[in-house]
This record gives structure tokens, C-alpha cells and sequence, in this order.
């Protein structure tokens, strides 16, 4: 039997070997991101951080001192809402540090895609299913929602004529409205019942979710955080805006500017842009003049609570995020 000698590569050349990035550059990356996108975010929005600062310079500082501890405990509200998402029990410390990075990345990425990313890559970690986490993701953001309305809707009941709602949108607004959203639950009552794949998909999606619920419900201390944390989360958040008023003196009754601010951000739920910027800014100004305030005290109070809640967290919370991609906690 004759050998049979293969081609040798030529001198000089190597195979070629498809080129993998390793994962520590990636990680590193990702570490770096959060903080080049403040950078852009805060260049892109300098004229507001400048206005936002001069304001904070004349106002009360005690009551904005009580702002910034009533933003802290939103983190505490969320934490304890996640954790009531889900049965297993998560890591306290790590569980906290991941919302106040979440915080940060939801002011980054729009619609609340950053938040949702980060907690759904902490719950994996964490050791649970990507089913079971995606469902827990969404009894979170139902349950936010619900506590958020419900409280709008309570405060309604109570102060009827505190608030103009009719400022907060725009003419022939609910007529749009209504035919966009039939167009769309037309178009996923069509697919879902044409496409087979993603009818499956849903199905076994919503079957999960229903189970995640049920067994979260047989848990009072899971079902009190869950509801517990999402009705804290808002009031905390309208709590904040109350505070940097009267800091301001806006004068308007602390319910009113409650109010305003539950419908101002009712309101811009479904704005796509990047934690609200420039939306709820010009949707809380609309909400505080039409709950009785003066424009331009009104202008001042939005600016100083985006400053608070927004902008002093947002490079302590890129960092914390950069920190737990490193530490790999996310």
C-alpha cells in the first residue's frame, strides 16, 4: 500500500483559526460601557444639569435632604418587589446593589430595557430558569404598574378637582389612542393565531407566569413584599417630588403635587426614551401647573428632582454596574 501524502501549507502561512475575543475583554467592555454612556447622556444633557444645579443652590436644604433619602429607599421598595416576584429566596446585599445599578442602566437604555436586563441576568445567575426569571420580570412590571395606577386612582377619588387632566394630554389625543391600540391587539390576535411557533412560545410563556404567581401567592411574606413594594415604589417616588417642592416653595398641597406627578408619569409610560428623559421633565412641569403651581417655580422643581433622583445616582449607579459585571453578579 502506497502512502498518500496531503499537501503541505505553504511556507510563511499558518491555517487560518477564527479569531475569538476572549471573555475577560468582553467583560471589560462591558464594565467601561455604562460609563461612556452617562458621558454621552450627560453631554447631550448639559444645559439641564446646569439649570437643575442653579436651583438646587437656593433651595431648602434640609427638605432636599429628606428628597434624597426618600430616593434611597425607592432601591429598598424595589428590592423587596423583586424578591416578591419570586419564590427562591435571593441574596439581600447583591439583590439591593443590583437595583441601584438597574437604576442607573434604565437611564441609559430606553423604555425600561436597561433595568429589565439587568435583573433578568441577576436572577439567572442567581441560579433560576430563564422561563421562571422572564415570568418574575413580569409580575414585577405588573405589579409596579397596578400599585402605580391604583394609587393615581386613589388620589383621584380623594381630590377630584386637584388636577386638570385634560393639560396633560393632547387635543384629539384619545381617539389615536384607542385606534392604535385595537391596530395592535388585532395584529397579536392575528399572529398568534397564524403562527404557530409563537403561539407555543406565548402559551407555555403564560403558563409559567400563571405558575410563578400562584406559588408566590401561597407565600404571605412573598405576596406582601411583591404588592407591599410596588405601592412603596411610586409613593416613595412622589414622596421625593413633594419634598424638593416644598425645598423650592412650590405652592401647591403636597397630595396635589402627588397627584401630578402619578399622572405625569402615567402619562409617559409608553414614551420610549432612554428613563424618561425630556418626557416626564416636560410632562411633570404640564402636571404641576395644572395642579395650581407657577410655571417658572414649577420648571425648578422638575430640574432639582431630576438632579436628585436622576443624575447624582446615575455615575455612583454606573459604577456599581461596571462593578457587578466584573464581580460577575450580572
Amino acid at each position: 500500500m502506497t502512502a498518500v501524502h496531503l499537501p503541505e501549507a505553504p511556507p510563511g502561512r499558518s491555517p487560518r483559526r477564527a479569531r475569538r475575543v476572549p471573555a475577560h475583554r468582553i467583560r471589560q467592555v462591558l464594565c467601561l460601557l455604562p460609563l461612556v454612556l452617562v458621558a454621552v447622556v450627560a453631554v447631550r444633557q448639559r444645559s439641564v444639569l446646569a439649570e437643575g444645579v442653579r436651583h438646587l443652590a437656593t433651595a431648602s436644604w434640609p427638605w432636599l435632604l429628606a428628597a434624597v433619602a426618600a430616593t434611597c429607599l425607592t432601591w429598598v421598595a424595589a428590592a423587596c418587589t423583586r424578591q416578591g416576584a419570586v419564590v427562591q429566596r435571593l441574596p439581600g446585599g447583591r439583590l439591593l446593589a443590583t437595583q441601584f445599578a438597574a437604576g442607573a442602566a434604565n437611564h441609559l437604555l430606553p423604555s425600561g430595557l436597561g433595568a429589565g436586563a439587568v435583573n433578568l441576568r441577576f436572577m439567572t445567575v442567581c441560579g433560576l430558569p430563564l422561563a421562571r426569571s422572564s415570568a418574575a420580570l413580569a409580575l414585577y412590571l405588573l405589579a409596579e404598574s397596578v400599585g402605580r395606577v391604583a394609587l393615581l386612582g386613589v388620589l383621584l377619588l380623594a381630590f377630584p378637582g386637584a388636577l386638570r387632566l385634560g393639560a396633560l394630554l393632547p387635543e384629539g389625543f384619545a381617539g389615536p389612542l384607542l385606534l392604535g391600540t385595537v391596530a395592535v391587539l388585532v395584529v397579536a390576535a392575528g399572529v398568534l393565531a397564524l403562527v404557530r411557533r409563537v403561539r407555543t412560545a406565548v402559551t407555555g410563556f403564560l403558563r409559567t407566569a400563571l405558575g410563578e404567581a400562584r406559588s408566590v401567592h401561597t407565600r404571605p411574606a412573598r405576596a406582601l413584599a411583591l404588592w407591599g413594594g410596588s405601592l412603596a415604589f411610586p409613593a416613595l417616588q412622589a414622596t421625593a417630588l413633594v419634598l424638593t417642592g416644598r425645598a423650592l416653595g412650590l405652592p401647591v398641597p403636597a397630595a396635589h403635587m402627588a397627584l401630578a406627578y402619578l399622572a405625569a408619569t402615567v402619562a409617559v409610560a409608553l414614551v420610549p426614551t432612554p428613563g424618561g428623559l425630556g418626557s416626564v421633565e416636560a410632562a411633570l412641569v404640564v402636571a404641576l401647573v395644572a395642579a395650581g403651581g407657577p410655571a417658572a417655580v414649577a420648571t425648578a422643581v422638575v430640574l432639582a428632582y431630576r438632579i436628585i433622583t436622576v443624575w447624582l445616582p446615575l455615575l455612583p449607579g454606573a459604577l456599581t454596574l461596571g462593578a457587578l459585571v466584573r464581580l460577575k453578579v450580572i
